[in-house]
């Protein structure tokens, strides 16, 4: 596992940042409708990109498995992919 301060927001990183975010969401939050989940992840993007701290964990294989977002000490944003809950990566971000 690997934890990193993103600086380069590409699109392709972002990309992948999006369909974790879907994945932890559906998981989650079942509170939400499908087209609630549908509204929000089209601002997903554009929050991703504005977020003055993106925090990433990748997995060995290099792979991005979850992200937080940090604005000054406020913790904003933190989602871990579906598949990969339970593996310990959330409490490593600390």
């Amino acid at each position: 596992m690997k934890i990193i301060e993103v600086e380069n927001r590409a699109e392709s990183l972002m990309g992948e940042l999006l369909l974790i975010w879907e994945s932890s969401v559906k998981a989650t939050h079942l509170f939400l409708s499908e087209s609630e989940i549908g509204a929000i992840k089209k601002y997903v993007p554009q929050a991703l990109k504005e977020i003055p701290h993106l925090i990433i964990v990748e997995n060995e294989n290099g792979i991005p498995v979850g992200f937080m977002g940090i604005v000054e000490r406020h913790l904003e944003m933190l989602f871990i992919s579906n598949e990969e809950r339970g593996k310990g990566y959330g409490k490593d971000f600390g």
